[in-house]
């Protein structure tokens, strides 16, 4: 069985194993490995479409509170919303583009030797903000034109992928900088009742 699905796309697998027939004869191990593989199909089907539209819910409320962080390259909805949640988790902290690369663990810290000059990036901050981060510099690094012509020209450069990575990071820290300080200052503070 393992080798009759094994070539299949994972659209492909679930659509025929939520369609089988794994028969009624549950003593059989066949039938049996059959039956559990069409209920797992159908709860991924069933989950998958409870993302989608968690993910819709989602993209209505980023669109409302910062419509121009979804319009950036490589930036999609769980990664706003995971940089607006460490944002607003943390207003207080928010007076510059270096605390915000800071929060997100994004900024640069000296390890430079007595021979070498260069930094690394900060262990400390929210460390899903810099997986949301990562992410966002992933994508770029695939689909966007502009930053595979950055990569290019600062490998050529010497530069080590770990520090391009580093750079990437912090630029983008600064470009959702922005967009995040302008959706929470656009927002009206509710002053508390006396």
């Amino acid at each position: 069985m393992r080798e009759a699905l094994r070539s299949l796309n994972t659209t492909e697998l679930i659509r025929r194993l939520a369609a089988s027939r794994p028969g009624a004869d549950l003593t059989d191990p066949a039938t049996a490995v059959k039956l559990a593989l069409k209920r797992l199909a159908k709860r991924y089907r069933h989950l998958s479409e409870e993302i989608a539209d968690a993910d819709a819910d989602l993209r209505v409320l980023i669109a409302r509170t910062a419509p121009g962080l979804l319009a950036l390259p490589g930036i999609g909805t769980e990664t706003a919303g995971q940089l607006l949640v460490t944002a607003g988790d943390n207003p207080d902290r928010l007076v510059s583009e270096a605390s915000f690369a800071h929060l997100c663990a994004a900024a640069p810290v000296p390890a430079s030797s007595g021979r070498t000059d260069r930094h690394r990036l900060n262990r400390g901050g929210d460390r899903q903000a810099n997986r949301a981060l990562h992410t966002i510099v992933l994508v770029r690094m695939r689909h966007d034109p502009l930053t595979r012509d950055y990569v290019a020209r600062r490998t050529l450069e010497g530069l080590k992928t770990k520090d391009i990575f580093r750079c990437l990071k912090r630029f983008v820290a600064r470009e959702v900088y922005h967009h995040v300080t302008s959706a929470f200052s656009s927002t009206p503070s509710t002053s508390p009742a006396t």
